[in-house]
């Protein structure tokens, strides 16, 4: 069971993240294309960071007994794939309420839940 310590605190967190998502409509279920896109595309862009270093000798896969050993690729562990969505998430999540919290105060800008201005 110490295997995946490390693979389920990173699944606790992204799933708190959907809970709160689903209840105050931030991203997925507000505008559900438009941030598959964005964690999507963030992703890939770590991913491909991730890549890169690996491929020059920066990274290595830990050898902690809390990971599950699974690798999407040589030194590429897949609790790496499920941290960078959860990063992803978790940025657009914190942008969209930061957005909301402007709007609530009365600042001027452009209303995030209407599109572009």
């Amino acid at each position: 069971m110490t295997r995946w310590i490390y693979l389920a605190t990173l699944l606790v967190p992204l799933v708190c993240l959907l809970v709160m998502d689903a209840r105050w409509r931030l991203a997925f279920w507000h505008a559900p294309g438009r941030a598959a896109f964005t964690v999507i595309g963030a992703g890939a862009v770590f991913l491909v960071w991730d890549v890169v270093a690996i491929s020059a000798g920066f990274y290595h896969r830990g050898g902690s007994a809390a990971m599950t050993g699974l690798e999407v690729l040589p030194e590429l562990p897949i609790e790496e794939l499920v941290f960078i969505t959860f990063l992803c998430y978790l940025a657009l999540i914190v942008f969209r309420l930061l957005g909301r919290s402007r709007i609530a105060a009365g600042e001027p800008g452009r209303n995030l839940d209407q599109g572009r201005a």
